[in-house]
């Protein structure tokens, strides 16, 4: 349908008076055709890791170190509930909700307060794409897709103390349609300050192009601190994310770069820039076995130190829903660096090995 400018009559006026006709003739076309689904996964199993850091009653490190043998959750992979539902509205429109929250299963405990901790939001999609408002997993979690692990807990997460998989809360986000195997999806996660649109804000776009058995992936973007600056590398930082996948018969190789920085880092000591390198395999056995192997560095700036972490595992589905995993691996740090191959870290300076085995069940 096409609208002039009738003479005498705004333009602002026509255009909002086609947008109400738009909304009515589609909502008096609309086939409700509704589809709610309830989905999870149970993660479970045990896990064991050398020289942790110890710390006293009031959490100070005590100089020493040990082992340390404990259940293992979500390990392998965030277990989770989930609520996901579309509606037709017809002349190729939907709209769509999804309402999902991570737990430990090893504990029956929720990760974090919030009733729905990883996700809770509703949009529409069509032929322009999609739009969706609410909570999320911040953009920069599409790193999974270059991730050998998938984002194990021994993963791209690791050396750069989990930058690369934060949620984010108040967002907007936009994703294209796939035009000749490219797709864009735009995020903002809303501040909320009164007086400033970037104190607390984070952005991002993540750009994948694929074709045949190459995908190549770009992700970009930025967490902003109460005072809208970038003042830790962990927290508050810009990040930069490329690498690809190719995949050939039963082999997928992955490979990866990630550059980290924090340009208003108030210590002079303290590192405003990660430069993070990894590479990686996954080799289908048979349908049911798949080996794993990967290896990652990085290197902080400012006498910082730098580290590498190896991991090797295994995953075996004992049917569609059912999985077995093992993992092991070791990470070596060098200088000031304090990585952990999961959450507990060593003493700077010092290596840390670890491996986890369990069941991931999903519904």
């Amino acid at each position: 349908m096409l609208f002039t400018n009738i003479p005498g009559t705004p333009l602002k006026a026509l255009a909002a008076s086609a947008a109400f006709g738009l909304l009515a003739l589609a909502a008096a076309s609309a086939q409700a055709q509704t589809n709610v689904t309830i989905y999870g996964r149970v993660d479970a199993g045990v896990d064991y890791q050398t020289n942790v850091a110890l710390k006293d009653a009031n959490g100070n490190p005590t100089g020493q170190t040990g082992s340390k043998l404990a259940a293992s959750g979500n390990q392998w992979g965030t277990s989770m509930i989930g609520f996901k539902g579309t509606e037709d509205l017809g002349g190729g429109l939907g709209a769509f909700f999804l309402l999902e929250s991570g737990f430990d299963a090893t504990k029956g405990t929720t990760n974090g307060s919030a009733l729905f901790n990883r996700r809770s939001y509703v949009g529409l999609n069509g032929s322009a794409g999609s739009i969706k408002f609410g909570k999320n997993l911040f953009i920069v979690n599409d790193v999974w897709n270059l991730d050998p692990t998938g984002q194990q807990f021994m993963s791209t997460q690791n050396l750069v103390k989990g930058r690369n998989w934060p949620g984010a809360n108040n967002v907007i986000e936009y994703q294209t349609p796939t035009w000749g195997g490219f797709n864009a999806t735009m995020q903002t996660s809303l501040g909320e300050q009164a007086g400033s649109t970037k104190n607390g804000r984070s952005d991002g776009i993540s750009l994948v192009y694929a074709t045949g058995g190459f995908e190549l992936r770009a992700i970009y973007d930025v967490i902003r601190d109460a005072n809208g600056r970038y003042t830790d590398v962990y927290t508050a930082s810009k990040d930069l994310i490329v690498g690809g996948t190719y995949t050939v018969d039963k082999l997928k190789l992955f490979a990866g770069y990630e550059n980290v920085s924090a340009p208003d880092t108030a210590a002079a000591t303290d590192p405003d820039k990660i430069n993070h390198y990894w590479i990686g395999a996954n080799y289908a056995v048979t349908p049911a076995l798949t080996l794993i192997g990967a290896a990652y560095h990085a290197k902080l700036n400012h006498d910082a130190g730098s580290a590498s972490l190896f991991m090797v595992g295994a995953n075996y589905n004992l049917s569609k829903r059912t999985l077995l995993y093992v993992d092991v691996g070791t990470v070596r740090n060098k200088g000031n660096a304090d990585f952990g191959t999961e959450f507990d870290s060593p003493l700077p300076g010092h290596a840390q090995n670890a491996g986890y085995a369990g069941i991931s069940h999903s519904f």
